[in-house]
């Protein structure tokens, strides 16, 4: 698991909080990718690659007995890029090894990809999703046989010859890693995969056409909530009941709130008389929305609080925050840990 970015694009957020660990309705984002590796028994150990505020993610998922897989932490001295941190990580590896990126989250059959990879006899087999606008991405390019034939870097529109991009879930062989250079910063998809191109490797696709989505940004960390409350990615605690709301028994909601489905309440909140919490809404856990307050379309994070009339639309709110009384923070604003918006502001 490649979990040592610094999560630039999601800051605010990801100043105290690495990006692997920010709350999915308050479980850890790694949770989701562990849940999983744990549909394939062959998978017998998981290796964090970590650089970025590692003590915080160890302090939450230990030796992995509790997510029930055996986990291992290896620290980058120094960021090596994503093929770096695969031959750091990977140096004492023997066995097929599954490569994840730490902000990717999907429903892709990984015993499936696991099958391909060893009925092709391959050096490298890459999960591939397939994309509306490819131009923001980069494109991989396949033949007939499902070989991987080119990668194309944000390709403009007349350069476009299919909608299939990388991933980011890769199945290696180690006697490819000699190829890395070792404690010096690579690229897994400008310099790794390339090389397997070139000297004619067993270099194959697996395409998936199911959920995915990379957390990476504000809008996308926001799209996740909606698509897992709605059902088009099937992940608790709306794996059951997509569309629903769901209110923690530890929750406290007075007569008189409103609250619209779908959305989400966790333990320890308390959502006073007059209050409205609107469809898609995340309120975390210990928050405090007082009376005539109004929550639309919004992430809050824990122990935030949001006074009498109050307003927060299409926002997200870090850990500790303070929303003043009648302020508003509206429209895509994001606050880090403990922001206080005093009373009439307008954000």
């Amino acid at each position: 698991m490649l979990a040592g970015g610094k999560g630039t694009r999601l800051r605010p957020l990801t100043i105290h909080t690495p990006k692997p660990i920010v709350p999915i309705f308050e479980r850890p984002f790694l949770h989701y990718q562990l849940d999983l590796l744990k549909q394939v028994p062959e998978i017998d150990e998981v290796i964090l690659s970590l650089n970025y505020q590692p003590r915080r993610i160890e302090e939450i998922f230990g030796d992995g007995s509790d997510a029930g897989l055996n986990i291992r932490y290896v620290v980058e001295p120094a960021p090596l890029g994503t093929a770096g941190a695969v031959r750091y990580a990977g140096e004492s590896l023997h066995e097929s090894v599954v490569v994840f990126n730490g902000d990717v989250l999907t429903n892709v059959d990984l015993a499936a990809v696991l099958r391909l990879h060893r009925e092709r006899k391959a050096k490298a087999t890459i999960v591939l999703t397939p994309v509306d606008n490819p131009t923001a991405y980069g494109l991989v390019e396949t033949d007939a046989q499902g070989n991987i034939t080119r990668f194309l870097e944000k390709p403009k529109a007349d350069e476009i010859t299919c909608d299939t991009i990388n991933a980011g879930i890769y199945v290696l062989e180690p006697d490819t890693f000699d190829r890395i250079p070792k404690d010096e910063p690579w690229s897994i998809e400008r310099s790794f995969f390339p090389s397997l191109i070139e000297r004619g490797e067993t270099f194959v696709a697996y395409v998936d056409r199911g959920y995915w989505i990379d957390i990476g940004t504000p809008e996308k960390y926001t799209q996740v909530h909606r698509d897992i409350m709605d059902g088009r990615c099937v992940a608790p605690p709306f794996a059951t009941a997509p569309g629903s709301t769901v209110i923690a028994p530890g929750a406290r909601v007075e007569d008189g709130a409103v609250i619209e489905g779908p959305c989400y309440i966790e333990e320890g909140a308390v959502v006073k008389a007059g209050a409205h919490i609107g469809p898609y809404s995340v309120i975390g856990r210990q928050c405090h929305i007082e009376e005539h307050a109004t929550i639309e379309r919004s992430i809050l994070w824990a122990s935030t609080r949001v006074c009498q009339d109050a307003v927060v639309r299409r926002s997200i709110l870090g850990r500790h925050c303070h929303i003043g009384r009648n302020a508003s923070v509206e429209d895509g604003v994001v606050l880090g840990d403990k922001s206080v918006l005093t009373d009439f502001s307008r954000l």
